[in-house]
Parts: C-alpha cells; structure tokens; sequence
C-alpha cells in the first residue's frame, strides 16, 4: 500500500512559512561571497537508520528558491533507510541550495524522527490489532505535517483538532460535575450523529458509567496493565477501547496483549528524537566549450 502524500497546498504554505523564517530578507553570507551564476551539486543522505519523511517538502524548499533546481529524489517518503543511503541529489544554484539546506534538513529529521518511532512502536505490536496513534501534542503550526510523519511510520492521526470529535477529559468533567454518563449523554445530544463521543477515564468504576451513557470510545488514562485487562472484560466489545498515557517502548508490548483498539503516544510527536542527516556539496563547474 502507498503512503499517504502531503497536498500540494500544505506543501507550499509550509515551505513558504519556514522560507519566510529563516531566511528573512536574504542570506547576506551567501550573496557577499558568492557569485550569483554559481552552481554546485549537493546530495543529502542518512547517518542512521530511519524511515524517511519530508522529501516532497524537500523538493518544494530548493525548488520555492529556484524554479531551475534539478532535484533527483533516490528515496521515497516512508522508505527503509540504512546508514550512508542518499535521500536525494541537487544540481543547481550554489546560493539557493545553501539558502534552502537548513530548511530542507530540519523538515526530513524533524519528521523521519517521528515516522521512525513510531514504527519501532509499531513494529513491536504487530502481533495484535491495536493501532498506535498520535495524539494533540504536537509543535505549534506543524500539527498536520507532525501527524501525517505519524502515518508515514505506520501510525494513526487521531483527532486533528477539537472540532474532529468529542473528547470529555478529566479536567471537563471537573467543570461540570464529574457525572461520566451524563457528559457523554448531553456530547451526543449536542454534536451531529457522524461525529464519535469519547470520554477519558481513570478508573473501572467510570468505565461502565461511559458504557451507560454509550460513549464510542473510552480513553482508558494511565491505568495500569492489569486494569486495562479488567477493562476489556468489562466492555466486552461494547465500546472502543483507547490506552494512554506513560506508554514507552519498553512497555507497549505489555498494554497491546491486554487487548485494546488503541494505543496513543504523545512522545511520538512530542519527543522523538531527529533522525541525522547530512547535505554534502561540491561545486559544479561547467565543462568549457570544446574541452
């Protein structure tokens, strides 16, 4: 199955945004010692293992700054990558390709960082029909590309934003009485019947008020693996299961046999470590006529 690709229009309003930040009104290093006809070929590739993410961002970076910029993709976003692989080549104008460099590298470490963990997740609960997802801790501004890097390691989006669907979590409950059934109760009578109800929950007691008030999906939060196994029992299929909070690699293996539907993970967002990359450039110099 293919990856999903980013839009053309997220491509181009995310590039344009992260242009505008770094290079502001031009980079003064480049154009005081280089000359505008110059040329170089650069490639880019992986100093680690990882599945990369980013390289039609890449694209759109170097090509925003130069129409002309000849850019050969060797790796496809979501490909397997070993230490040493080339991600992509450029041939085109030296003051373009270093203007773009940081850029095009801070989107595919950034993002292969984030599809990379969340396949080590993946990978170690392929055994069970769980999905790992993400979840809205994300990067200001950066939440689409963040989730969709998220997909590209084999993962879930989840709510894209508060208006993809009802979450009663802890803190509305405080607000407004902590009667779990009665929240999920008036979340279905407000919201339009396509959208799902889930409510968060820290304890087999408010389990099966969610079960009453008919809640599709129960957010099981930092239980512990013990009691997510009672709450499976408990649901016995009638609701859709969610297991968060202090899920690590270490431990994920244990919470996917408890047998849940879900399993979402701030840290693949939050906190996955960049995947390293390099941009090795040497000058072009054009062959001279008759040579």
């Amino acid at each position: 199955m293919l990856p999903p690709t980013l839009s053309e229009q997220l491509i181009r309003h995310s590039v344009a945004h992260a242009l505008a930040e770094d290079v502001g009104a031009g980079d003064i290093t480049s154009t005081a010692i280089i000359d505008s006809a110059s040329e170089s070929m650069a490639t880019v590739y992986a100093e680690a293992f990882c599945i990369v993410a980013g390289v039609e961002l890449a694209r759109g970076v170097f090509q925003s700054l130069n129409s002309d910029m000849n850019f050969c993709p060797v790796a496809s976003d979501g490909d397997k990558l070993a230490p040493g692989a080339v991600i992509f080549t450029l041939t085109g104008n030296s003051r373009a390709i270093l203007a773009g460099e940081r850029v095009a590298l801070n989107f595919l470490q950034h993002l292969s960082g984030i599809a990379t963990l969340t396949s080590k997740f993946c990978d170690l609960v392929r055994a069970y029909s769980v999905q790992i997802a993400a979840t809205r801790k994300t990067t200001p501004g950066l939440r689409s590309l963040e989730k969709w890097a998220v997909t590209i390691g084999g993962g879930g989006a989840h709510r894209q934003n508060l208006g993809d669907g009802v979450l009663i979590k802890d803190n509305h409950l405080a607000i407004c009485g902590g009667d779990v059934g009665l929240a999920c109760r008036q979340a279905r009578e407000y919201v339009d019947s396509g959208l799902q109800i889930e409510v968060e929950i820290d304890s087999l007691d408010q389990l099966q008020a969610a079960l009453d008030g008919k809640a599709d999906i129960v957010l099981l939060d930092n239980m512990t693996v013990a009691d997510v196994e009672a709450a499976v029992k408990l649901a016995k299929g009638k609701t859709i299961l969610e297991v968060s909070g202090g899920i690590t690699l270490d431990n994920v293996l244990w919470y996917a046999a408890a047998g849940p539907d879900i399993v979402s993970i701030g840290a693949l967002t939050q906190s996955a470590p960049a995947s390293p990359m390099s941009l090795y450039l040497v000058p072009h110099v054009p062959k001279q006529a008759g040579a």
